[in-house]
């Protein structure tokens, strides 16, 4: 699997959904791609359809076909391409109040016991080697703590 940076693509709201679908039940086919998102969205089969075109144009989802069926799968990995879309959004924020901002997500967001054993040992290694303050990255050339 590559990265999304490696394809140099993004994906719009509407394609995250439809490649929820897909990266949940890959390989799947396109009418239950279709039933899965009507049951969630007010979308036509025809919308749908073409997200699926523009993600396979975007060379994002390999398609093959069965029969009259056409059968879909992810060419990039789901958890990466989480990771770049959450890292793009904390690369446009301030060194200093990311930390905050994580917390805030750890607190408002499902996870599960072994993840959270995961944090646990990733906290103990970062902690070995992390600064007393992490300072503002807002201004150019200065070191300022908000």
């Amino acid at each position: 699997m590559v990265t999304l940076q490696e394809k140099e693509s993004t994906i719009s709201d509407s394609e995250w959904e439809v490649m929820r679908i897909i990266w949940t039940l890959e390989p799947v086919s396109s009418t239950k791609i279709i039933q899965e998102l009507q049951a969630k969205k007010e979308w036509s089969g025809s919308t749908i359809k073409t997200l699926l075109r523009r993600l396979v144009n975007k060379n994002l989802l390999a398609t093959s076909k069965e029969g009259r069926r056409f059968i879909y799968s992810a060419k990039i990995n789901q958890t990466q391409v989480m990771t770049e879309a959450a890292q793009e959004l904390l690369n446009r924020m301030c060194d200093m109040h990311k930390g905050e901002v994580l917390l805030q997500l750890l607190a408002n967001s499902p996870i599960s016991k072994s993840d959270l054993a995961k944090i646990k040992q990733k906290i103990n290694e970062k902690e070995k080697s992390a600064p007393e303050h992490v300072p503002c990255n807002c201004l150019s050339g200065k070191k300022h703590f908000c």
